[in-house]
């Protein structure tokens, strides 16, 4: 497994100076990123990264409502291989047949990717968890749905604001998870509370070990009442020290 970052956490800087942002993401360590909105831009991006010595084995774009193919063209000039979908609304996932239209939906999009040596994926929020269908979660019910092509991209943070064990749903869902974010703090929707990596109240470690198929942890702030580059730094630092060093 190998560790990336989510631009997100540094949108405002990258909007200002995406070329200085990824050489100070480079400078911290980090050798991988995740995009976001990528397709948008994409002719920002491609430079950056490759002044920056950074990869995008994954990336955020909204395939559902997208356009599916853009996104694609812009994922193989980007090196992403995963195009993961970022966000379906909370009243998507109140029912099975909302639910079975998600699922289509991205079915659909693995196929077309499949063609061009791509890869699908979806990214949780907490209503996923919140919402339940038939006795279980409904992104669990989601990834019943799914062929067997899309993959899972599971905010474990998100999970746990949802009210989820996160170290029991990754169980759950085995292998079909390729990547996680990976956040801390109290696992509230005060994302100002969140703060760096084995500094809050999730188990970090036993969330990586149940991610059984883990290719990539991303670490990610939605906000952080901080500097966000020494908060980045001192996630990465935590991670690459690894379970129980100081």
């Amino acid at each position: 497994m190998s560790y990336s970052v989510q631009l997100y956490s540094v949108r405002t800087a990258l909007t200002e100076d995406a070329a200085g942002t990824l050489d100070r993401l480079a400078a911290i360590g980090f050798t991988q990123v995740e995009p976001f909105d990528f397709a948008a831009r994409v002719d920002v991006l491609e430079p950056a990264l490759a002044q920056a010595g950074l990869t995008a084995p994954s990336g955020h774009a909204g395939l559902v409502a997208g356009d599916r193919e853009q996104i694609f063209d812009a994922a193989e000039r980007l090196g992403i291989g995963t195009v993961i979908e970022p966000f379906v609304g909370p009243d998507n996932w109140q029912d099975h047949d909302s639910v079975a239209r998600t699922a289509e939906a991205l079915n659909g999009a693995a196929e077309a990717a499949g063609k061009r040596g791509l890869r699908v994926g979806y990214h949780n929020h907490h209503f996923e968890l919140e919402s339940t269908i038939d006795g279980t979660t409904a992104l669990e019910h989601f990834a019943t749905l799914l062929d067997p092509a899309v993959v899972l991209e599971v905010d474990t943070y998100w999970a746990a604001t949802g009210g989820a064990d996160p170290v029991a749903l990754l169980g759950r869902l085995g292998d079909r998870v390729r990547f996680i974010h990976i956040k801390d703090g109290p696992a509230t929707l005060d994302t100002k509370a969140q703060v760096p990596a084995g500094e809050g109240s999730l188990p970090i470690w036993d969330i990586i070990d149940a991610a059984a198929g883990l290719e990539v942890g991303i670490v990610e702030f939605d906000d952080y009442d901080g500097d966000l580059f020494d908060g980045l730094a001192r996630s990465l630092a935590f991670l690459e020290r690894g379970r129980g060093q100081a």
